[in-house]
């Protein structure tokens, strides 16, 4: 039996990004294991009486703190993370430290953690590719927003000027160094895996094992009235410039008309108003002129997912950037609802074959054509759902903790 102290950059319930869901899952499954576990996650608010710490339950601390310096994902405040965090961390004597991220922390949390546990095993799930990357972990250049295929000290300069390539080489140096305290490196996607060895990560430290999911009972395909098509369509996520929900808009538009007359498409989770300039303005006029065809349902809980995949016959992921291994696809899985994805990064490799179809990334004619051709019966009836096994995805996470 080990005790786990499990670290997130957020707390899930509060902060509804994918890392934190997946480690909010993994903690839960390793507490129905029968392992003591804690978990810890940063939060921006601070606490009452000016504490570095605030309690949720048992089980759940929030973690008061901030990260000074983004370009080498720095903290400044030392006491935050070698004193209070590992004063915790002694406090709890850890035989395991399961850490989801640094950023809003620190990097120097690892160490901060090493020294305060040096006989605990310390796990780091990669969720993106922040560390090698400066503009928000997404690999894609930052006035174009092209795809960016491999982290030089030279390309990343051209994307912040103000930084050499010697500042980059400095940086990478720093961000291994603290990488060096890890014992093993998980990686949800062989994609995102293979993209760390490259940069530098030692390649017999990096494991690939799934997100676990909780459990979840696979719907029946949407019932259809008669003569109806599958005709109903569903996004799940944010609203940013890397997700893409432009180029979905556009591909609606570009539908023939008589494909536009049957189909819907609900956006689940995204929220309009804390964009701001040209995407927001872009947005909001492509969802106007369709009109009927998209309904903007806002937010969701995760005790809801039953009911909207229930609703819906497809799941498009159309995001521009490379991807990880995003949660929405291995929920659409186990719902039982096909995907249709762009073609890179970890929606490639989840999806083709796998799971649904793929588009040619950033071509709304490509996924036009691709929503074209999903409507049809006998095309969805031919979509064969491989799902990996949850408890063999648990098993394997239960397996790193010796």
């Amino acid at each position: 039996m080990h005790r786990v102290l499990f670290l997130s950059h957020g707390h899930p319930e509060l902060n509804k990004g994918g890392a934190e869901v997946a480690s909010w899952n993994l903690f839960e499954a390793f507490k129905e294991a029968g392992h003591e576990c804690l978990y810890v996650a940063r939060n921006d608010a601070n606490a009452h009486g000016g504490s570095t710490f605030s309690i949720r339950s048992e089980e759940e601390v929030l973690f008061h703190t901030g990260m000074s310096d983004w370009f080498c994902l720095s903290s400044s405040n030392t006491k935050h993370l070698f004193d209070d965090f590992g004063a915790l961390v002694e406090s709890f004597k850890p035989t395991v430290i399961h850490m989801h991220h640094y950023a809003h922390i620190g990097i120097e949390v690892i160490a901060a953690a090493r020294r305060a546990a040096p006989n605990a095993k310390i796990i780091f799930t990669l969720h993106e590719f922040m560390a090698m990357c400066l503009h928000n972990g997404q690999m894609v250049k930052t006035e174009s927003l092209k795809l960016c295929y491999k982290a030089t000290h030279a390309d990343c300069a051209s994307c912040f000027p103000q930084h050499t390539p010697a500042d980059f080489f400095l940086r990478k140096s720093y961000i291994l160094d603290q990488f060096s305290y890890v014992d093993e490196f998980v990686s949800p996607s062989h994609f995102l895996a293979e993209r760390y060895i490259e940069w530098g990560i030692e390649k017999e430290k990096m494991h690939v094992i799934e997100n676990v999911l909780p459990a979840i009972t696979a719907l029946e395909p949407r019932a259809l009235a008669k003569g109806e098509k599958r005709r109903k369509f569903a996004f799940f996520g944010q609203i940013n410039p890397y997700k893409g929900i432009d180029i979905l808009l556009d591909a609606f538009a570009k539908l023939p008309e008589e494909i536009q007359e049957i189909v819907t498409l609900d956006i689940h989770g995204a929220s309009l108003e804390h964009q701001t300039g040209e995407l927001k303005d872009k947005v909001a006029k492509q969802i106007e002129a369709l009109g009927d065809i998209v309904t903007m349902r806002g937010a969701y809980e995760s005790h809801q997912l039953p009911t909207l995949m229930a609703e819906c016959d497809w799941v498009i992921i159309p995001s521009i950037w490379w991807e990880n291994s995003p949660v929405v696809i291995q929920e659409a899985i186990a719902y039982g609802r096909p995907l249709i994805g762009s073609n890179i990064g970890g929606m490639k490799e989840k999806i083709e074959g796998i799971a649904g179809i793929t588009f040619d990334a950033r071509s709304s004619t490509s996924l036009a054509t691709k929503i074209s051709q999903a409507i049809d019966l006998d095309f969805f009836d031919g979509i064969k759902l491989k799902q990996t096994s949850n408890n063999d995805t648990l098993e394997q996470h239960l397996l790193s903790l010796s």
